[in-house]
């Protein structure tokens, strides 16, 4: 189960995000109630359940997309529960969709630097980059990150789906994150594709840490040190992907009796 508010308190410093008894309700309906989690810094987690558990949710609270309708939240130590989603953003937190948010008709390359430009102190400059422009090279260096150096001016448009998701993870890497949440990056992808998200996720810096929501077991429990299950809005268990995957009443509730 969580640990209490009250166990944690001294050790703020430690966790990169922290929910004490955040809860959200959308008129008479309970989305999130009473969710008391804490990640720490580097760590990966995934936040798994069935659809309408509250995921989503979830997400949209720690963003700042929907303020909590009680509790609060920290990141690095610092109060964020009623910071705008751009306050958020500039303290390194970022996030992807489930649905594709990326500009078709521009390069992936210039996908990556106008979302390392918007996060950057010359985010109004109307100058063409030069060749050695300083956001220019972190975009080189994320192109590389994700794999899609042979795609680099290829136009978003034509990418595959799975090139496309690659892509959504490259921009929630711009401008130096601390933390990323990753909303079903692997929704629509191929076996193949699959592996190489894998094998993203899993060689990203060891400083920054991620929750990934996600339907795809395998992938979820391959990319995570720690799991969260959640069940109509509330936290349901936790443990290590090993723990979950072999609990009882995991696998009777979430995957059908067992998993393979």
């Amino acid at each position: 189960m969580a640990e209490t508010a009250e166990n944690l308190l001294g050790e703020s410093g430690a966790y990169a995000l922290e929910l004490f008894g955040v809860g959200r309700r959308f008129g008479a309906l309970t989305a999130l109630a009473d969710i008391t989690l804490t990640v720490r810094a580097g760590e990966r987690r995934a936040v798994l359940g069935s659809n309408g558990a509250g995921k989503t949710t979830l997400f949209n609270v720690i963003t700042g997309d929907f303020p909590p309708s009680s509790g609060y939240i920290r990141f690095f130590g610092e109060d964020i529960t009623r910071f705008s989603a751009f306050e958020r953003i500039r303290r390194g937190l970022r996030r992807t969709y489930q649905i594709s948010l990326l500009f078709g008709g521009l390069t992936v390359l210039d996908n990556i630097f106008l979302a390392c430009r918007g996060v950057s102190r010359r985010r109004f400059s109307l100058l063409r980059p030069k060749r050695d422009d300083a956001t220019m090279e972190q975009a080189e260096r994320i192109l590389k990150a994700v794999k899609l150096e042979d795609s680099r001016n290829a136009q978003v448009a034509a990418l595959s789906h799975g090139q496309q998701r690659q892509l959504e993870v490259a921009l929630a890497l711009a401008g130096a994150p601390r933390f990323i949440l990753f909303d079903e990056p692997a929704a629509g992808l191929s076996p193949a594709e699959r592996r190489d998200l894998v094998s993203i996720l899993t060689s990203l810096p060891s400083h920054i840490g991620y929750i990934i929501i996600e339907h795809d077991l395998d992938v979820a429990l391959r990319v995570s040190e720690r799991v969260t299950m959640m069940h109509n809005g509330r936290i349901f268990k936790e443990g290590t992907p090993e723990e979950i995957e072999n609990d009882p009443q995991v696998q009777e509730i979430y995957l059908g009796g067992g998993h393979g």
